[in-house]
């Protein structure tokens, strides 16, 4: 039962990692310069102030994330692709997409069969704050 627990939360904790985002109640803000055009490709360089790749936990549950993109298109779509080694220790890639709006200074992110969630983009720096995990890409 162990196993079990630990892979669940494993499975929780990639989630997180790759989209942002666990549960759609989650809040987080973004920044974007007036007239600043955010779409382009941002590259994951920081997990909770560790350079990638870096080992973090959560609930109890040990994952090295090796490398991440997030994908922002002028379209309004965006997406994250990860790869991280999770506690079975065979390396693994997870894609997730959403869609976003822009308000201001603001990107919102919808995210396919899961929650939304919001973002902080300062000059070519991209970071969000999820349940205590801090993801930080660089364009």
């Amino acid at each position: 039962m162990s196993v079990t627990l630990n892979t669940r939360h494993a499975l929780q904790l990639i989630f997180l990692l790759t989209t942002g985002i666990l549960l759609s109640a989650c809040k987080q803000e973004t920044k974007v310069a007036a007239g600043a055009d955010p779409a382009g490709v941002y590259t994951l360089v920081s997990v909770n102030g560790n350079k990638v790749p870096a080992s973090i936990s959560h609930d109890g549950t040990a994952l090295q994330v090796r490398s991440g993109s997030f994908t922002i298109k002028a379209d309004g779509t965006c997406g994250t692709t990860t790869i991280f080694v999770p506690p079975s220790g065979k390396e693994a890639t997870r894609e997730v997409s959403a869609t976003y709006t822009r308000e201001g200074s603001k990107l919102t992110m919808q995210w396919q069969g899961a929650g939304m969630t919001t973002g902080t983009i300062e000059g070519n720096t991209l970071t969000m704050n999820n349940e205590g995990i801090v993801f930080v890409f660089e364009k």
